[in-house]
């Protein structure tokens, strides 16, 4: 990571090499029989796994074999996959290989050396320009850094903190009316569907329920032609496209009994989310016409009684959570069975009232879709700020 590319920077400033500036201790791991997790030795950390915001996390591990040593307030940088990521050290540690410390000489500010880390932890690289899957201590000491006076540092990042604090508030703000407009959305489906005064029927009473098909891994190839619908198609309330899911073309005729059309819902039934009920999904028109593979279900509702959208605004209910919970094997992984989807009752007022319920659940859909997409961009913009106030900085402007 060089700095001979940036814009001029005011006279008094310098351009140092970290290690010029800074003390650089490159982690080493103890042997695994001197670690434990009752406390004993040091507190050992071995990558980023226990990064917090800014301050390392509690420890899990500590060692007894000290090798090498971070102080509080080094900062801890990670240097094996992913490279670049820092945060600061809260006690004396013990470091392995996939940390470093960097501590501060007198003549930089920590918060400062810290800033200009994050800045730039996305473009550690070394001299040949490529981003490493790995870094070492002399390569972080070849990292060079623009050096104002200790009282400019001082200044630059007191301007840091209160410019971060305020864009960390209004982020938390737009977070939070996220939040917010996806509950909205929720609170009101759970209200329809927990207020209505229906008769119920069984799922397989109102729609035909396709089991899905073990199909052998060596049938599977990006150069076939027929797509299938495998779990991993099946996200959170939303249809995962994936490329190399397509099976060869005898299977279009042999299999037509597990073959699904735009708009079916078809359901997780391994790796069940318990917590969030089913994994469920309407089948996008770019799957028209795909195979379903095992442990993934499809519903085709009966389209003279039972509307597609309703049942899947059904289907992603608290109620639905809790029949799952009710039913939903876990001595392995989550599982539900083929004819516990069967018989999971479904409210059944009549179509007409179910197409005027999912005309109005479609609106506030859109409508609070609309709310995330503005909260999201804000979200987005905030972070895109705050890199844009870290770049003005280290290039004296501010």
């Amino acid at each position: 990571m060089k700095q001979s590319d940036n814009v001029s920077l005011p006279k008094d400033w310098d351009i140092k090499k970290l290690g010029e500036v800074c003390k650089v201790i490159a982690g080493q791991s103890p042997e695994g029989k001197y670690y434990n997790s009752e406390g004993i030795g040091l507190p050992f950390y071995q990558g980023k796994k226990e990064y917090g915001e800014k301050y390392i996390g509690e420890p899990t591990t500590w060692t007894t074999k000290i090798t090498k040593e971070a102080e509080v307030d080094d900062i801890l940088m990670s240097v094996r996959a992913p490279v670049g990521p820092v945060n600061f050290s809260t006690q004396k540690i013990c470091i392995g290989r996939g940390l470093a410390a960097i501590r501060a000489g007198k003549n930089i500010d920590r918060e400062f050396l810290f800033n200009f880390l994050i800045k730039h932890e996305n473009e550690i690289e070394g001299n040949t320009g490529a981003v490493f899957n790995s870094i070492n201590k002399t390569q972080i000491e070849c990292i060079e850094i623009p050096i104002p006076p200790l009282h400019e540092q001082q200044r630059i990042v007191s301007i840091l903190d209160r410019s971060f604090a305020a864009i960390d508030k209004a982020k938390a703000n737009a977070e939070q009316n996220l939040k917010n407009a996806k509950e909205l959305f929720e609170s009101y489906l759970e209200e329809v569907f927990g207020n209505g005064n229906w008769e119920e029927k069984l799922v397989q009473e109102i729609t035909k329920v396709i089991n899905g098909y073990a199909f052998a891994s060596e049938d599977f190839s990006p150069t076939n032609s027929i797509r299938s619908i495998k779990i991993t198609n099946v996200g959170v309330k939303e249809f995962v496209e994936e490329s190399s899911n397509y099976l060869p073309d005898k299977f279009n005729e042999e299999l037509k009994e597990v073959q699904v059309k735009t708009g079916d819902i078809v359901i997780a039934l391994t790796r069940t989310i318990i917590s969030s009920g089913l994994k469920v999904a309407i089948v996008p028109s770019s799957y028209n016409g795909a195979l379903v593979n095992q442990r993934v279900a499809a519903l085709v509702p009966n389209e003279k009684s039972m509307s597609h959208t309703f049942l899947y605004y059904y289907l992603i209910t608290s109620r639905v959570a809790n029949y799952v919970l009710n039913h939903v094997n876990t001595l392995m992984q989550p599982n539900l069975s083929i004819n516990d989807l069967k018989n999971m009752p479904v409210p059944f007022p009549i179509l007409a009232e179910q197409q005027t319920i999912v005309r109005q659940l479609d609106s506030l859909r859109a409508e609070t879709q609309k709310l995330e997409d503005i909260y999201k961009k804000k979200i987005v913009d905030f972070e895109e700020l705050k890199k844009s106030v870290l770049q003005k900085a280290f290039a004296g402007e501010i």
